[in-house]
This record gives C-alpha cells, sequence and structure tokens, in this order.
C-alpha cells in the first residue's frame, strides 16, 4: 500500500452483535478481538458531559426517549442500551481502555467546544481521529483542540473533501490520458481554494457507494471506492478507509484494491480476513 504499511482496523461502535453498540462492554469486546482503532461518535449533554452516542435523541438504541442535547448527565445514568448497558462518556472510556485509539465522529454542535475540553483533561489528543460530516465543525473542534493543548489530532475529510476527491477520482480518468500531473495540480488548487473552510486532513472515510438524492424522491447510486479512486487518492497522499463493511468478501476485494481501512461491525470477520492475510494483529496504531 502506498499510504499505509498495514490496514487499519476500525470496530464500528465497539463490537456487539446483540446491538449494545456504543457502550463500554462493546469496545472492551473490540480490545479483546485485538482492535487498536474503535469508531465512535459523540453527542454532549445539556451540562457538557460528551457521550460515546451517535443518535441525537435517545429513542432508537435506549429504554427510553429525549433528545441527549436537552438533558443533564444526572438524568441519564440510569438509562441503558438495549435495557442492560448504560450510556459511556468518553472520558470513562478513555480511562477505562487506554490503550484504544478512537475515530470520533463529532455530531452535534456542543460537542464542538465540550471533546476538546475531554481530550485536555485526559491528555488523549494522540489517540484520536476526529472527523464530522460538517466540514465546519470539524475545523472548528480542531481548531479548539489546538488552541488547549497546543497539539492537533489526526483527521479525516468531511462531506467537502470526501465529494472533491470523488470528483477528482473522476475527472482523472480523462486528464490522465493526457498526463498524470494534471490531477496533482487540480488537487493542488482545489486544497488551496478551500483551505478558509476546509481543514486539511490525511484520510477519507466513506461509504463504497452513495445515493444521490434526485427530485422526487429518487435516488442515484453514485460508485465511490473503486480502484482508480484509490489510486488517485493515494497519488495525492490520502489515506482511504471505507465503511461500514461487513462482508468477508467484500473486505477483501477493498483490500485487494489499495484500500487502507475498513470500518466493520463485525470485527470478528474482518480479524479473520486479515489473519489470512498475515496482516492480524495490528502492529501499532
Amino acid at each position: 500500500m502506498s499510504v499505509a504499511d498495514q490496514p487499519a482496523a476500525l470496530a464500528h461502535r465497539g463490537f456487539s452483535l446483540d446491538g449494545h453498540e456504543n457502550t463500554l462492554r462493546a469496545f472492551r469486546a473490540a480490545a479483546d478481538l485485538g482492535f487498536v482503532w474503535v469508531e465512535t461518535d459523540v453527542n454532549t449533554t445539556s451540562d457538557g458531559v460528551v457521550l460515546a452516542f451517535h443518535d441525537p435523541t435517545l429513542d432508537r438504541v435506549t429504554n427510553t426517549s429525549g433528545d441527549v442535547c436537552d438533558l443533564p448527565w444526572s438524568e441519564l445514568q440510569d438509562v441503558r442500551i438495549g435495557s442492560t448497558e448504560p450510556l459511556a462518556t468518553l472520558s470513562e472510556l478513555l480511562r477505562e481502555l487506554p490503550d484504544l485509539h478512537f475515530n470520533i465522529d463529532v455530531k452535534d454542535e456542543s460537542s464542538v467546544t465540550a471533546l476538546p475540553r475531554v481530550l485536555a483533561q485526559e491528555g488523549a489528543v494522540d489517540r484520536v481521529r476526529v472527523t464530522s460530516f460538517s466540514e465546519d465543525r470539524r475545523r472548528r473542534t480542531l481548531e479548539n483542540i489546538a488552541r488547549l493543548t497546543g497539539k492537533r489530532p489526526l483527521t479525516s475529510a468531511g462531506t467537502i473533501g470526501c465529494a472533491g476527491l470523488t470528483i477528482l477520482s473522476k475527472t482523472a480518468r480523462v486528464t490522465d490520458k493526457a498526463s498524470p500531473r494534471i490531477a496533482s495540480l487540480i488537487w493542488s488548487l482545489l486544497t488551496k481554494a478551500w483551505a478558509v473552510k476546509v481543514a486539511d486532513f490525511t484520510a477519507v472515510q466513506l461509504p463504497v457507494t452513495y445515493d444521490l438524492s434526485l427530485p422526487g424522491g429518487r435516488k442515484l447510486p453514485v460508485s465511490v471506492v473503486d480502484p482508480k479512486f484509490v489510486e488517485v487518492a493515494h497519488r495525492v497522499g490520502v489515506a482511504v478507509h471505507v465503511w461500514t463493511i461487513n462482508d468477508a468478501d467484500e473486505m477483501r476485494q477493498l483490500l485487494d484494491i489499495g484500500a487502507d481501512g475498513i470500518v466493520t461491525d463485525r470485527g470478528d470477520v474482518l480479524t479473520r480476513v486479515l489473519a489470512d492475510r498475515g496482516q492480524w494483529p495490528p502492529h501499532s496504531a
């Protein structure tokens, strides 16, 4: 691989076959499988406690309802995911699982300031990758982390960066016939043009295909991650992580075309696939 020596394996919201996502038990299970990196999301309570929790509301996975941002932590300590597992704070996870690294998707506005405070308090900037679909939210979170700690964590692109690289890879199918240098020049100009709004990144994390919304509620599937996309990404120095891949054959296909990372709900499957390729356990973070 041109960007990474070994594929990054990321356990999506930990590892829990019974659906107890983003819980301490799920993250411990991922660690027990040998994962170094886990993927999670953060939403923040009304009193500033950062939770490892994907949805803005409690409704889908817990025994209650309500918006996370409207409730104080004191009212959430009895809430259970799947009726059995308590909500996990990011501080708790960082302390209880000191050897794990966290790929963190910043889901809400409050986390833009609350997440940097937690990372500073826990001395955990070197253990995270920060991302968000919102480029603005990602940029401001990174700025706040730098202000509090003097450090910049790993980070992957938001929507604009992913879209830009996707367009570049499709453009390169034409421009490469003249010269491979053209795509690199376009990328240089593009990153300079959006520099004020889009923070630098060294990775993109995205699906194999994306459904483009059309008038009338129709969806147009757009291929994203294919051999050309990976080759062009590597050409401009960007690693490609693909989510959320749970099928062994698809994992192998993506690794064969040079994908740098796989995000999966099936950590058990991915570990077997990588072991068969002589790429498990991970050498390091």
